[in-house]
């Protein structure tokens, strides 16, 4: 299980433990929060669970596929280096801690 912080764009924070096995996504859509729609259901088939990871976690996280960049180029207001998709980031013990940022809006 990881703690997860997620912060809405207007900065309010929701500290949530996900289950080892689930996404980033999943463990947003399961505990309500705000800010990541998921319209495609975990199938990197759209950009709306996109977040902005903290910066200290970038280099921490696997590596983006080419499904995930392309899908990215979607999203609204992208960061080459922090923009992530929620679905794509399976949860172990590893992303205990992990703190992402919604953007203004999902596209």
């Amino acid at each position: 299980m990881a703690k997860i912080t997620y912060i809405e764009h207007g900065g309010k924070e929701h500290v949530v433990d996900v289950s080892n096995g689930l996404t980033v996504m999943e463990g947003a859509r399961d505990n309500g929060i705000p800010g990541i729609e998921a319209d495609c259901g975990g199938a990197c088939a759209c950009s709306t669970c996109h977040v902005y990871v903290s910066a200290d976690w970038v280099e921490k996280l696997p590596a983006k596929d080419a499904m995930e960049e392309d899908m990215l180029d979607f999203a609204y207001e992208p960061d080459p280096v922090r923009s992530r998709l929620t679905c794509q980031l399976k949860v172990t013990d590893a992303l205990d801690g992990l703190v992402v940022q919604m953007p203004e809006k999902q596209i």
